[in-house]
């Protein structure tokens, strides 16, 4: 099992942007110093609910400033980028990073991001499938072509060829973030690993592992392949030495980041999009997650592992919005549960 913590920049009420952003980058050095095997890095734009707007910049610092941990984004939102610039910049931190680097992802949401870096709609509703295809391309080919209409260019080298990393990886991990059975399918199909939400709990997490197998034997997946998908699960950890304090740090601050954050989301075609509500969506999430106990924490993991098949985690360790509290946090999660678990 392997257990990593999934950064979003949070922006609390009352705190700063630099705040928020300084409490992402010590969470993840202290997750290294604490024994975690990953560091996963959102992006958003123009909202508080994140304050990183690229997570493969915010990754290639941290790789830069850590020695033995994975980072990986999670997501970097392709239909606002250019495949190919993405794949450039994955294939750098692969090669410099000794191999460290994980490139998660997905397809966003219908955001006015999409009208403010020029993608349009289109991208999110349909594009998504060839900018990926494309993308994968790039790390795996040494010359490629863009033949299509919305990325037509000659055929160009590779530079840099994410193959010669010294650490023996043909080219950077990648990851598509799934929310619904069609992105299911795009990722069984290319027989890339999932990241899961953590809005959805163990069962449905499970069905989609199960719905991904599916797609994966169909689409002529290598057997092997299909049984070493390491797979993600996103979801969030607090540790408390009583359950109901753990769960009284969460419903305390989370609702009002919540509320502040899914509020802010304007859509690019004026489409009414139903938010959560924060404080039942914060307590969703302890219900469904290691929320508690250091003993609880690790048998919900395992419970999890168990009934998804999934083995690696990405847990949101600063719900607490606090600097002092989120690196407690995370050396309780090295300290006192991941020894549990292995």
């Amino acid at each position: 099992m392997h257990v990593g913590s999934f950064v979003l920049a949070a922006q609390f009420p009352g705190q700063g942007q630099g705040e928020a952003l300084h409490r992402a980058v010590r969470s993840a050095e202290v997750a290294e110093e604490a024994g975690l095997d990953a560091v996963w890095l959102a992006e958003h734009h123009f909202v508080p609910y994140g304050t990183c707007p690229s997570a493969v910049t915010l990754a290639a610092y941290l790789l830069g400033r850590t020695d033995r941990i994975r980072v990986g984004t999670a997501v970097s939102v392709l239909p606002t980028v250019h495949p190919v610039a993405l794949g450039e910049q994955a294939a750098l931190l692969h090669l410099t990073s000794g191999g460290r680097f994980s490139l998660g992802v997905g397809r966003g949401g219908p955001w006015v991001d999409l009208e403010v870096f020029g993608a349009g709609l289109a991208a999110y509703e349909t594009g998504f499938p060839e900018s990926l295809d494309l993308l994968l391309r790039w790390l795996r080919e040494p010359s490629v072509a863009g033949t299509s209409e919305r990325f037509p260019f000659r055929e160009v080298p590779v530079v840099p060829r994410p193959s010669e990393a010294l650490s023996g990886a043909p080219g950077p991990e990648v990851v598509v973030a799934c929310t619904s059975p069609a992105s299911v399918r795009l990722a069984a199909e290319r027989g890339l690993p999932m990241l899961l939400g953590m809005h959805v709990g163990d069962e449905e997490k499970a069905e989609m592992v199960a719905l991904w197998r599916r797609h994966a034997r169909a689409a002529g997946r290598p057997a092997d392949e299909i049984r070493a998908a390491a797979h993600v699960s996103a979801g969030v950890c607090q540790i408390a030495d009583r359950r109901t304090d753990a769960v009284e740090t969460l419903v305390k601050a989370m609702p009002g980041w919540l509320k502040q954050g899914l509020d802010a989301h304007v859509t690019v075609d004026g489409r009414v999009r139903s938010m959560r509500d924060p404080v039942a969506y914060t307590e969703l999430l302890c219900g469904l997650h290691p929320v508690g106990t250091p003993r609880l924490c690790a048998d919900r993991l395992a419970a999890t592992s168990e009934r998804t098949g999934i083995g690696r985690f990405a847990l949101l360790v600063e719900g607490s919005g606090d600097l002092a509290a989120t690196e407690e946090n995370v050396r309780r999660l090295g300290a006192e549960v991941l020894p549990q678990l292995r």
